[in-house]
């Protein structure tokens, strides 16, 4: 059966950052200097930390939910997290090693590839949203919207990412004899005029993949066909010229403690928008679609510019109504 996905070996840029973060050493990919730490070499992980600057950043090594990478603008509260990741094991098992990184001053992006280990087919970038409030302010998220194109990620700037970043990570692969096939994410920040990367990820990043999908031409199935024959440099990808902004509604008190079963209202009145549904269900006995999760559904539109695309969004975001509704009404914010 065909799989789009690396194997266990492949999977590692993601589930393991100390793993990432050597790789890209070893291949000479642009990323903020770092070092890791275990619970055995704990006084060590502090004296590091004393001779950095802040702000500090702490990742956990493994898997945490999306709640294992910590910015802390104090020495004395770095310290105390470190601690308490290391010997007290905050994240569980995805904390028995701890990576702490030089913070990176810049502006975030996602670039996204398919490769079929060889050949690689890049895909439209986006700027996603994961903080809870206005100005990114506030708790993480699982994504709370994002845009495509991004419109400081000219052709000069794509260039550096193809050329630094991602033929050496698909060359690394086979370097390394690591038979990947699959999504590669890139999640990297723009600083000054160079790009870093922050992390990999494995598949599609979520909430990008709802404003980056709807501007693929292509049928996805026949360059997933290719990309499972090993044949990826014979698609060619037709992209949507059109922006497109999608708009995350999320429940009342999220990411933290939300009531679900809410009665969500106004579906039949939204135009020329895609509706993705995530934390919500179908009530067939009362005909009702009801709140399930935390992030409730997503809603995407285009435009000819980013500020269309948001205005057309927002309009339909203001049709759907549930109790504690939800939302970032300054998508777009930083790109103006």
């Amino acid at each position: 059966m065909p799989i789009i996905g690396p194997d266990s070996k492949g999977a590692q840029l993601e589930g393991s950052k100390d793993f990432a973060k050597a790789f890209m050493k070893r291949n000479g990919i642009p990323t903020a200097a770092y070092e890791t730490f275990s619970a055995e070499t704990f006084e060590q992980g502090e004296t590091f930390l004393e001779s950095i600057s802040a702000p500090y950043v702490l990742k956990a090594d493994g898997l945490a939910a999306g709640k294992g990478v910590l910015i802390l603008n104090e020495l004395d509260e770095a310290k105390a997290e470190l601690r308490n990741m290391l010997l007290d094991a905050k994240f569980g098992e995805a904390s028995g090693k701890v990576v702490i990184e030089e913070f990176l001053n810049g502006i975030e992006l996602s670039v996204f590839v398919l490769t079929d280990g060889k050949n690689y087919l890049l895909l439209p970038e986006a700027k996603d949203y994961k903080r809870i409030g206005i100005s990114d302010t506030g708790l993480n998220t699982g994504g709370m919207g994002s845009i495509s194109p991004v419109p400081f990620a000219n052709t000069t700037f794509m260039q550096k990412i193809e050329k630094q970043i991602i033929q050496p990570t698909i060359q690394g692969l086979q370097k390394e004899n690591i038979n990947y096939k699959g999504f590669i994410f890139f999640g990297l920040m723009k600083v000054g005029d160079d790009p870093y990367v922050i992390e990999y990820n494995c598949r599609m990043g979520d909430p990008e993949a709802e404003s980056v999908i709807p501007r693929i031409k292509n049928d996805l199935l026949e360059i997933f066909e290719n990309l499972t024959k090993g044949t990826l440099n014979e698609a060619k990808l037709e992209v949507d010229e059109r922006y497109a902004a999608s708009v995350m509604l999320v429940s009342g008190g999220y990411p933290e403690s939300y009531e679900k079963g809410k009665i969500i209202k106004g579906v039949s009145n939204l135009n020329k928008c895609i509706v993705y549904y995530a934390g919500a269900s179908n009530d067939v006995e009362n005909n009702q679609i009801k709140t399930s999760g935390g992030r409730v559904m997503a809603i995407t539109s285009y435009g000819d510019t980013m500020e269309e695309a948001l205005r057309n969004a927002y309009a339909n975001v203001k049709h759907i109504d549930f109790e504690g509704k939800y939302y970032r009404n300054d998508l777009g914010f930083d790109l103006k």
